[in-house]
This record gives C-alpha cells, structure tokens and sequence, in this order.
C-alpha cells in the first residue's frame, strides 16, 4: 500500500554537489543528489536516526559569538542561555531587523547564518567551491522573501549562477517528473496535510502543446475530524470528491496529520485502480534537488513547461545594430519565474533621446513597442552616448528598467545621471516613474 520513499545514507559526493534546502513554516530539511545512487538522499538531523525534519529556528550563542540552528538551536537556548531568535521562515518574510546582543541584523544576514549552519550537515569543506547548484525551496515566495533569500546566498558566498529559488508547487513539479514515467504519464494527485486541515492539488499535463504545459490545479480543502474512524470516512469522502472518475498515475501525501493507522478504508480506496500511493516528508527537497539536476545536468524537462504563477510570459528585446547590421536584441525570454528574469547589455544612443522595447506577449499576434524617455539626456554629438541598461523584475509583473549615462571615453564624460521606470508591459499604460 502506502510506500515511504525516505533515501538515507552517508554522503558520498565531495564535489559538484546538487542540494535541496527546504524551508518550511516550522521545519527545515537537506538533501544531497546521490550520483551513484541516482537519486536525491535526506540528510538526518541527528546522528544515527531517520530524522530529516529540524525545527527551522535559529539561536545565537553569547559565548561563543556565533550562532547554531534546528535541534541544536533548541538545546542551546534551552540549557546553555543562548538567545533564540524565532522561526527563520518567518523572520524572512519582513524587512524589519532583528535585534541580536544589541546589534541590528538584517533578516538576509541571520539567513546566511542559518544556510552554514544547514550546509554543515553534509560535512564538506570549502562547500561553495564544491557546490554547483543549492535549491532552496519554501510554501510560497513572495517579493521580500525572495530579497531575503538572494541577499543571503549571496552572503553565504553563492553567486547567482550557483543558486536557484523555488516555491512547493514547483518542487513538487520536479519531484513527480523526476519520477519513472509510470507513476506521472496520467494526472498526479497531491494530498497536503496540516494537522485536520487537508488541501488537495492536481497536477495536469498536456501533451499535445508545444512545449508540453505542466498545470498545478488551485487547492481545494477541508478540515477532517479528530476521532479515527470518523476520519477515515471524511478523508474517503473527500478522495471521491477531489478524484473523481479520472485516471490518477500517482497520489503524493505530505504533511503532518496523515498516519495509516487511521487511514485504513482510505488508503485502500487511494490504491484503487493501480494507483500508486506514496508519503513522505522530504519530498521538497528532493525536488529542489532533482530540479538542480534536471536544469544543470539531464535537462530531460526541456521540452516540459511548468505554469507558475512566478512565470514571465513575455519576451523582451530590442530592434538595434549588432556588428553594423539590424537585428533584434533579446534580453529576456519568457517560461522563467520572475526571480530568475534579469537582463544587462550597453548601448550606443543613434539619433534618439529614448529607448524602444519590443515586447511580445504570448496571447498577442503583433508584437508591440513601449518607449521609455530619457529625460536630461546631456546634449552630445549623435552616437557619442553610451548607456548600461538594466531589467530586472520584481514580481511576476513588474518589470524595473535602470538606465545610466556612462559618457564616451575622455571627450564626453560621465553625467552620472541614472533613469529608473517600473513597467508592466502588458499593461504600458502603468507605467510609473521609480
């Protein structure tokens, strides 16, 4: 019935490490990508136990100037005075910072000090050296926590070509596919439990799209009673409810609050039909780990698209001459999520005073063009103008463009002057100037 998918073992990598970090609400966990194994493995959290879920807190030791995190965390502000500091989830959902033996620490630093205190488990040294992808996953990415988590990887001495950020949904997407093709070439359903409350998810594919489009239903939930078997009656109602007739390859289980002991007449109505039922805790970080795989290494999803609600749609470019010749310049493609969307490049200024982005949007058979105005822009012969430009977004759906003047050469310096516009481009007429 009902497998545990739990990969243990002692590390075995010592370079090129692919890692899965997932920070959840109250627990945090790691995962390694096994190469001989081929397979994602849970690191536990307390010598020689299956543990692989920690408390995601983090405590500051006054002794010692340094901080410690999980089960050790727990301990230390527990028997040896250290100061606890509260959930790490939650202290990067805000801006505020956080008073520490008097000093202010931005949530991004006390981050960076809890991924060390994680990447200690695998036991590596010099691990940035010898990383070369660290996935960390949460429930849900929002704009500030995404600063948090790019500003501490950076801290922690990751740049941004050896980290990726993802939310639930999208690990979730890699776990199920990394799988053998079996168990996701039909729907996959997705039972998440949070104590009585229960939400359920289904993910979707359309093979007859080009790329294949890969959908995460939106939850529908219900809260199940306390009392056993009153339980397994709800939680079989609510399988026949979110099942239905269709054909499920696989159903996931995740959370706390599930236990087969209980689950009896469920757990034999999930496994109707062939289906295969798996439950477990680790497997976002698993996915974060087997998505570091896919992305760097097998690419074997290339040809996979997952729609997320983090995922740019548009394209963006310009019409400029490379090397003497028109051509159209892209600078971003969409099918990423909005976190990884960023684009630089310099240019010449050729008898204008303004910039003209092309934009094609995916529901648009036209592309369109949306200009930005250089107000102030110092007079000077033409194509004596050099500028940086910058796009990076800052949600799904704003699109932050920086300009700067860098002059020409000894002749026409620096005005330092930098423009700045937030712009929604399929909606151009929102336009603000930042």
């Amino acid at each position: 019935n009902v497998c545990h998918r739990e990969g243990t073992g002692k590390m075995n990598e010592i370079r090129d490490l692919l890692i899965g970090i997932d920070i959840g609400k109250e627990y945090t966990q790691i995962c390694y990508y096994d190469r001989k194994a081929e397979e994602a493995r849970s690191l536990s959290m307390k010598v020689g136990t299956s543990q692989y879920e920690a408390p995601g807190c983090i405590c500051y030791r006054t002794e010692q100037n340094d901080y410690c995190v999980g089960l050790e965390a727990q301990y230390f502000s527990r028997e040896k005075g250290g100061i606890m500091l509260g959930n790490i989830y939650d202290i990067c959902q805000k801006e505020e910072s956080i008073q520490v033996a008097g000093e202010d620490k931005e949530p991004a630093e006390l981050l960076a000090h809890f991924l060390k205190g994680m990447l200690k488990f695998l036991g590596i040294q010099d691990i940035v050296k010898n990383t070369k992808c660290m996935c960390i996953t949460s429930p849900e990415l929002d704009a500030i926590q995404v600063r948090n988590y790019q500003k501490a990887c950076g801290i922690a001495g990751f740049p941004a070509e050896k980290y990726m950020l993802m939310d639930y949904g999208e690990s979730f997407y890699y776990y199920a596919l990394g799988q053998k093709r079996e168990t996701w070439n039909r729907s996959v359903a997705w039972y998440a439990f949070d104590g009585d409350k229960i939400a359920f998810r289904k993910l979707t594919i359309n093979a007859a799209s080009r790329p294949i489009l890969v959908n995460l239903e939106e939850p529908v939930s219900t809260t199940l009673e306390t009392e056993d078997e009153i339980r397994d009656v709800e939680f079989c109602r609510f399988i026949t409810k979110t099942l239905g007739k269709e054909l499920f390859s696989s159903v996931q289980i995740t959370g706390e609050g599930f236990d087969q002991q209980w689950a009896q007449q469920s757990v034999k109505l999930l496994c109707h039909q062939g289906r295969k039922v798996f439950y477990g805790n680790n497997l976002f970080a698993k996915g974060a780990c087997i998505a570091g795989k896919d992305r760097l290494e097998d690419k074997k999803l290339k040809g996979y698209r997952y729609l997320s609600d983090s995922l740019v749609t548009a394209d963006v470019g310009m019409d400029m001459r490379v090397m003497g010749s028109p051509a159209y310049y892209p600078l971003i493609e969409g099918g990423s999520n909005w976190y990884e969307c960023n684009a630089e490049c310099e240019l010449i200024l050729d008898d204008t005073e303004e910039l003209v982005f092309v934009v094609n949007l995916p529901d648009e058979t036209e592309r369109k063009r949306v200009a930005m105005a250089l107000k102030g822009l110092p007079k000077r012969p033409n194509r004596t103008t050099r500028l940086a430009l910058t796009l990076k977004y800052v949600s799904s759906k704003d699109c932050e463009i920086t300009v700067k003047d860098l002059g020409f050469g000894e002749m026409y310096p620096s005005s330092g002057k930098t423009w700045k516009e937030l712009v929604r481009w399929d909606e151009t007429e929102e336009r603000k100037q930042v």
